[in-house]
Order: structure tokens, then sequence, then C-alpha cells
């Protein structure tokens, strides 16, 4: 099945990419613009990009390597305040206070 009209790229080549990575390198994390490169392509429109996923997703080897699954590990923590955003609140604050 033809996924992306735009570089004719079918499920199949998709499959063969993701395979061909992890065989590769079993630690890498596995990307839909890595597999555009892969296949030598780039995407263009991105209008395929949910069934593009969608059959990443059917891999079985696509999963995520063990030692990169750890750094999830902060998703049960009480969020915390990223440093950007909180200066931006600081520097909103300070302009509109001056204002």
């Amino acid at each position: 099945m033809i996924v992306c009209h735009c570089q004719n790229i079918s499920d199949t080549e998709i499959d063969a990419a993701i395979d061909w990575m992890r065989a590769s390198d079993p630690q890498a994390l596995i990307t839909p613009g890595k597999v555009y490169r892969a296949l030598g392509k780039v995407a263009d429109c991105g209008g395929c990009m949910p069934l593009f996923l969608d059959s990443m997703r059917k891999n079985d080897s696509l999963e995520i390597p063990m030692q990169l699954r750890s750094l999830r590990g902060g998703a049960t923590k009480e969020p915390s305040t990223c440093k950007a955003t909180a200066k931006s609140l600081n520097i909103s604050t300070t302009l509109s206070v001056m204002n």
C-alpha cells in the first residue's frame, strides 16, 4: 500500500527501512525523518504523516531501546516548570508592571 504519494513510499519500504535501521544500530531512536532519509527521500506536504506513523507503529522493530526507556521516568513525578517558561513569565510580569 502506498503511504506517501508525494514520494511514492509504500508500507513495505517503511518496514524495510525500520528493520535495516534497527539491525544497524539497536539503540537508535527511529523517527519518520530518519525513515525518509534512509529511503533517500524527504517529506513534502506532510499529509501522509498520520498514515506514515501508523505504518511505523505496526513494525515490531520500532520499540524504544531498553536503556532509553528510563528517560521517561520523570513522567510519574510532579511536573516541573521549564526554566525558559519561568524566565519568560518573569519578563512578561515585569513588562506588565512597568506599563
